[in-house]
């Protein structure tokens, strides 16, 4: 039996509490990551894309207060071609399971059996690629990788806080336009309508509005 250390219990204390917070926000229900898709709800974008731009913010102070070595965080090396292939590979298994690894989880501890057969096929599917990973897989994600360093910074000598500007600026308009899609599409999808796994949660504006006012007459 392997010993439970200090950083894993504060990394289950951390699971947990990150797991109750989606499960409350509708995100353990797959109308969320799928009303995404249908551009019905753009909560997933906000989230995922304000918490990049809090962490960057972030890392750039502590690294300037002396308090954290950015050197000493590990980047992942850029490899271009395997970072697109990836890409389309996870966003197809997002729009059509309607769940990503950790929203899958989340669903599986609150007993969505969707969730338990994406969590299946994401164990399944990673065992796969480990078996079968090769000088083949290999060479395909060597293509296209970023050799002069894996940030904008190193390879091309961009100020952070320029990057950290253009994408505060991106951020607003993902605001803008998710509220204008939002308003046309019936959204968003409320916590409460995605947790209850509401029959309409995927449906047009009108026709969420009929299922609306059906549950709530009920």
């Amino acid at each position: 039996m392997f010993p439970l250390q200090e950083t894993v219990w504060s990394a289950l204390l951390v699971g947990v509490a990150f797991g109750f917070i989606l499960e409350n926000a509708g995100f353990g229900s797959p109308c969320k990551l799928t009303g995404q898709f249908t551009l019905r709800d753009w909560s997933v974008l906000k989230v995922m894309f304000t918490a990049i731009v809090v962490a960057a913010v972030g890392l750039q102070l502590l690294g300037m207060a002396g308090v954290l070595d950015l050197d000493a965080v590990f980047v992942p090396t850029s490899l271009m071609m395997a970072s697109a292939i990836g890409g389309v590979l996870v966003g197809a298994g997002f729009a059509i399971g309607g769940y990503c690894p950790g929203t899958s989880v989340v669903g599986v501890a609150s007993g969505r059996l969707d969730a338990l057969v994406f969590f299946a096929g994401l164990i399944v599917g990673t065992f796969a690629f480990a078996g079968l990973y090769g000088p083949a897989i290999e060479a395909i994600m060597a293509m296209a990788e970023v050799e002069s360093g894996d940030t904008l910074h190193d390879a091309w000598g961009i100020s952070p806080w320029w990057i950290i500007g253009a994408m505060a600026a991106a951020l607003v308009g993902v605001y803008h336009l998710g509220r204008w899609f939002e308003q046309r599409h019936g959204g968003p999808i409320d916590a409460q309508e995605a947790v209850l796994g509401e029959a309409g949660c995927g449906c047009g504006a009108q026709g969420c509005g009929t299922a609306t006012q059906a549950r709530q007459a009920g």
